[in-house]
């Protein structure tokens, strides 16, 4: 069975859960097409009313939302609970802008000949998402959110190692009233994703993932004629310049390598830093990485918890191992971890020449990649010689600069003084091999609707 729970802390499968039947999967495409019907033509007020209770649901609830993420993919219990509010937030804010976001927009020119033309936003129908595992709710929220509240009906194809999560996530709007078909979970297997991105019925897909997945669904959904959003990889750009300040820099970079046992597509993966101030910004980023002790990840007092699955754990000390094999040095930071579980030791790599693979790689996990530059030209000149294109960030007590830094970084996303993150007033996204497309505030909403010219125009008004 492809969809099961196993505790990364311990390896214990815990549960497994079984494929969806063919037949079940076009019953609920039956189901989630007859609902877009009237769902389509419900009232923003009427949407918001279930989208915001799904939110005040996860906020009460949210300890037993968070203890899944900690069991199925060894989140740790703190940021557990904060994707949680997250999540809900982003619910709550798609409820009380959405009707804002897409209201009929007068275009101007025209006035003339006497025309009103506007354009309106309308629904497209069933939206497939394919959604990974790194944040299993967050990942659910940003597009059940908005393309819920733009009229759309949402099926989801969730990470095979997060199945309770899913099915939790599916539940949530079960309980805040949601019609059925409004949210489908499917646990679908390669073939029937493939058939729902074939499936007329479907009008859009929006993935989360890897660059490979992105690639292949891309091309597939390209054949069929249909609008994608793809949100890939990262290896984002930590640039420190001399000005920066020193001790708050390095516990961000802590907290952006770190955040989430370093599985984010935003983690701070390549920290750059001005020569004149590298030597003790390396001391001080190894020194406070060191504090944090790997365990149970419920437990408050863990810093780093095991990765996501132990082959998750097995490729990262392979790659590693090969950066090391082609001329890196890899520094182990801190406590060793745990005999048991897929954990993997905290590390720098430095030495990284451009002829090592891991110069343009993808570091998924505890590893930062560690740089020193001449200059900030050399500094954006190596954030930019990378195939991702997500985030970045710049730091510098000159903010001025920074921004003229930040409009130099080839990303679709940088961030002054802070690690690259996320709110869902911000739009989020990235270019390059990082993909295309926006979710979350007013840019998100927008991805998966028509936008419908109207033109009334006097009917003696010349061609």
């Amino acid at each position: 069975m492809a969809y099961k729970t196993v505790n990364p802390y311990t390896n214990e499968t815990i549960a497994t859960f079984p494929d969806l039947k063919d037949g079940e999967l076009q019953t609920l495409l039956d189901q989630a097409e007859t609902t877009y019907k009237s769902w389509a033509q419900t009232s923003f007020a009427g949407r918001a009313k279930i989208i915001a209770r799904a939110a005040s649901l996860l906020r009460e609830q949210k300890e037993d939302y968070a203890k899944l993420l900690t069991l199925e993919m060894g989140k740790l219990k703190r940021e557990a609970e904060a994707e949680v509010d997250l999540s809900a937030d982003i619910l709550d804010y798609y409820a009380q802008n959405s009707e804002k976001f897409l209201a009929p927009q007068k275009v101007p020119g025209g006035a003339e000949r006497g025309d009103d033309a506007m354009v309106v936003s309308q629904p497209l129908g069933i939206i497939l998402a394919i959604e990974p595992w790194n944040f299993p709710y967050y990942q659910l929220a940003r597009v059940a959110g908005p393309h819920l509240m733009a009229g759309n009906v949402v099926v989801v194809k969730h990470a095979s190692i997060v199945p309770q999560a899913a099915a939790a996530f599916e539940k949530l709007f079960h309980d805040a009233g949601a019609p059925a078909g409004l949210y489908t979970n499917l646990f679908a297997t390669r073939e029937q994703l493939e058939a729902l991105i074939d499936d007329p019925r479907v009008q859009g897909i929006a993935l989360t993932g890897s660059e490979g997945a992105g690639a292949k669904v891309a091309a597939q959904a390209g054949k069929n004629l249909k609008k994608t959003t793809m949100e890939l990889g990262g290896s984002d750009a930590f640039i420190v310049l001399e000005d920066a300040d020193l001790e708050k820099s390095v516990k961000w970079a802590v907290w952006g390598r770190m955040n989430n046992g370093g599985q984010c597509c935003v983690a701070a993966k390549r920290i750059i830093v001005v020569d004149k101030i590298a030597d003790t910004f390396f001391k001080r980023f190894s020194e406070e990485l060191a504090k944090l002790s790997p365990g149970d990840p419920s437990d408050d007092a863990t810093g780093v918890p095991p990765m996501s699955s132990q082959s998750a754990a097995d490729q990262l000390n392979e790659q590693v191992e090969d950066a090391v094999k082609h001329g890196a040095t890899a520094h182990r930071v801190g406590p060793a971890p745990p005999n048991k579980g897929a954990f993997v030791q905290t590390t720098i790599l430095t030495d990284i020449t451009k002829d090592n693979p891991a110069f343009y790689q993808e570091f998924f996990g505890p590893v930062a990649l560690f740089f020193r530059v001449k200059d900030e030209d050399e500094a954006i000149a190596l954030a930019n010689d990378n195939p991702y294109g997500l985030g970045g960030s710049v730091f510098t007590q000159n903010t001025e600069r920074g921004v003229d830094v930040a409009k130099r970084i080839s990303t679709g996303m940088v961030y002054v003084n802070h690690p690259t993150w996320t709110r869902p007033d911000l739009p989020f996204g990235g270019i390059k091999r990082s993909g295309y497309g926006r979710e979350l505030a007013m840019m998100g909403i927008e991805e998966f609707v028509n936008k419908k010219l109207i033109n009334v125009v006097p009917i003696d008004a010349p061609a």
